[in-house]
């Protein structure tokens, strides 16, 4: 496992990163406005004079402005170096990790490229702590250890945290009703949902490897259960595994993903859509650089991309993808599915057009008029006047859960 980052390190990182994108969008404003002026200046008269000392004076504001962020940002960096180290790790506290999470969704490949100690590398977690995967530290973690295992694997900018929504309101996660029902170990899977959903299926494939191997008792029964882009990334996870023939991938049971866009997300096919159309003008070309920084997890969303060859050497930017490899569904396991629309019939216009706010039934169920994933009916569930984060803890979904694992 990678040791965690000293919360000193990671705060440090943090505000360096902060005043790194500040000073970064001041650059991007000097841009547009030069751009913007070059063609304004093309209609002037003898404008190439006038042009030569409006871009001095542009040049040398930007420059201030961006030498001040510098400024400020080495001195902010150095406040948060001369604070007393912490009991806890930034990224092992409820706020903070949430934090993190959401970052690490936006901008996770480029922290995974800069090693940045922001960087969340996929881990088991209990009470916020990465556990070793190894047998005496998963006895300590898991003293009560039983042989059939429920994978919690949570969606974009998200982290474990979120399984426990709805417990203010008495409702118990659905692993700790597992537990007690049905007698499974809730194991609950952290990862930086910004890279490549591939990457991640790779790492949690590996991470499964070792914990099934390491686990304090013999593994009888796998499931995993997948929100959001959860559900991809445990898809991802046991088609390689079953390719490389790995151990813990023949114990998997079931594969349950919960409001998973199976087929896409509209909100990153609409961003993919933007972004290509601002770029085309100067005047909108800085909204488009800011499209085009969100993360490699997120344009995956676009087609629901579970392997390599869905982006290894292909331009992110075309505005026409090639079709995604269709990844057929784990041979052995059963696969079930939960889709939610905000309005009580999926039939619904609002529902076709909305789902349930970030993904659609169609995406949910994986059938659309040209791709179908090949769930069957019997396993699966739709919630009517629902929304997307709800699925984390909706009493029918355990409902379901409970029956599917039973």
């Amino acid at each position: 496992m990678t040791k965690l980052a000293r919360q000193d390190d990671e705060a440090r990182a943090l505000v360096r990163l902060g005043f790194d994108e500040l000073h970064g969008f001041t650059r991007s404003i000097g841009t547009m406005e030069r751009e913007i002026a070059a063609r304004a200046f093309g209609y002037v008269p003898a404008g190439k004079p006038i042009r030569l000392v409006h871009d001095t004076v542009a040049t040398s504001v930007v420059g201030a402005l961006g030498g001040a962020t510098a400024a400020l940002g080495r001195g902010a960096e150095a406040v948060v170096a001369r604070r007393p180290p912490p009991q806890r790790p930034l990224s092992a506290t409820v706020p903070g990790g949430l934090g993190l999470a959401a970052l690490n969704g936006l901008v996770g490949d480029r922290l995974e490229r800069e090693r940045s100690p922001l960087q969340e590398p996929i881990s088991i977690r209990v009470d916020g702590l990465p556990v070793a995967l190894e047998r005496d530290a998963l006895a300590r973690a898991y003293p009560d250890a039983a042989p059939r295992l429920a994978i919690f694997v949570h969606g974009l900018m998200g982290n474990e945290v979120g399984w426990r929504l709805g417990r203010r309101q008495g409702r118990e996660p659905y692993g700790t009703r597992l537990a007690a029902e049905l007698g499974c170990t809730p194991v609950y899977v952290r990862y930086n949902s910004g890279r490549h959903i591939s990457e991640n299926g790779r790492s949690l494939a590996e991470a499964l490897e070792a914990l099934v191997a390491a686990w304090p008792v013999e593994v009888t029964e796998v499931a995993l259960v997948g929100h959001s882009m959860g559900g991809l990334v445990a898809r991802s996870a046991c088609h390689r595994a079953a390719k490389d023939e790995a151990a813990w991938v023949q114990r998997v049971r079931h594969v349950v993903s919960l409001g998973s866009p199976h087929l896409g997300a509209p909100l990153e096919q609409a961003a993919h859509v933007a972004s290509y159309a601002a770029n085309l003008l100067p005047e909108t070309r800085m909204f488009s650089t800011f499209l085009r920084r969100r993360s490699s997890g997120i344009r995956d969303l676009r087609q629901g991309s579970l392997v390599d060859e869905d982006w290894r050497d292909r331009d992110p930017e075309a505005l026409r993808a090639a079709a995604c490899e269709e990844v057929p569904l784990l041979e052995g396991a059963t696969h079930c599915f939960v889709s939610a629309t905000v309005t009580r019939s999926p039939r619904h216009p609002v529902g076709r057009v909305v789902g349930d706010t970030l993904v659609l039934q169609s995406s949910a169920t994986g059938r659309s008029r040209t791709r179908k994933l090949g769930f069957e009916d019997e396993y699966g569930l739709h919630i009517g006047a629902t929304n997307h984060i709800a699925l984390l803890n909706h009493p029918a979904v355990y409902e379901k859960l409970r029956e599917w694992l039973g």
